[in-house]
């Protein structure tokens, strides 16, 4: 058996797959071959496979773990079916347990004006890096979106921002005074080269690049003593969590980030439950655990 998984590994080199995935591969027909011992791997049929899905299940592997040893299987099986190994593949009707769903990573409220208050400092860059993260947060910008702002789309008058999302549409987003207050500033500081029109630009006064903006919030968060990576991603996502357990709008929320699909948003619900289940957990007297009854009841 060792052969067929040496010869499926030589086909997938000839294929021009990376050392890594032949690797991954490999290992997880291995893991397959272990569990149906002593049956042979070339003669699974598709009640083997599942039982092997369902044991992996109990010892704890996830949806996206588990798809993705099934893609392995069934990738295996179809390369024996195509050089004439086998008549078909039991795997391809198969599907692995769902998916577990990464929830996006969102700051606490606290976390966030913590961080944001902490950038400070009279430097351009450092005015700058407070307007763009304010701005970010303010208005639930994505990276691309924050990179791609131009001067004439900020309306200090009626403190909007028109922003350039997915697929060229254009949205308008209200800017909060704390980001209005930021972008003043910075504009007092912003010295560009003749004709760039970016809202923010870097040192040599062009167009600032969203991995520049990453790794400026990536070093201001270890500075001001974060517990984990944030990334500008994150201060979106925290704007939409925030946003909605402040005001339960589900549609308004959809709208400022720019959804196309009301899906999309739906799962800061989860993020929104989290934060009510903690609360509860926290404060209800009958939620914690190891509380005894009166003993006097």
């Amino acid at each position: 058996m060792d052969t067929l998984i040496s010869r499926f590994a030589d086909h997938l080199a000839l294929a021009g797959r990376s050392s890594h995935t032949m690797a991954a591969y490999q290992a997880d027909l291995a893991l397959l071959a272990a569990i149906l011992q002593p049956a042979p791997l070339h003669a699974a049929d598709a009640n083997e496979l599942r039982r092997a899905l369902a044991k992996l299940h109990a010892q704890g592997l996830g949806g996206r773990t588990l798809a993705r040893r099934l893609s392995s299987w069934r990738r295996f099986f179809d390369w024996l079916q195509k050089n004439g190994l086998r008549d078909d593949n039991p795997a391809s009707g198969l599907r692995a347990p769902k998916r577990d769903k990464l929830l996006p990573k969102a700051l606490p409220v606290d976390s966030t004006a913590a961080l944001l208050d902490r950038i400070e400092g009279s430097d351009a860059l450092e005015v700058r890096d407070r307007a763009i993260f304010e701005l970010i947060y303010s208005c639930g910008l994505r990276l691309s979106e924050a990179v791609a702002l131009n001067l004439d789309d900020v309306d200090f008058a009626d403190q909007l921002l028109r922003i350039h999302g997915k697929g060229n549409k254009m949205r308008l987003a209200p800017i909060g005074a704390q980001a209005i207050a930021c972008l003043k500033t910075w504009l007092e500081h912003r010295e560009a080269e003749s004709g760039e029109t970016a809202l923010f630009i870097a040192r040599h006064g062009r167009r600032l690049g969203g991995r520049q903006i990453e790794n400026r919030l990536r070093g201001w968060a270890i500075r001001t003593g974060a517990s984990q990576h944030v990334h500008p991603h994150m201060l979106r996502h925290s704007f939409a969590s925030h946003m909605l357990q402040s005001s339960g709008d589900l549609r308004a929320v959809q709208e400022l980030l720019g959804h196309a699909n009301l899906s999309s948003t739906q799962i800061y619900t989860a993020l929104d439950f989290q934060h009510l289940a903690k609360v509860y957990d926290n404060a209800h007297p009958r939620a914690r655990k190891g509380i005894k009854p009166d003993e006097d009841s």
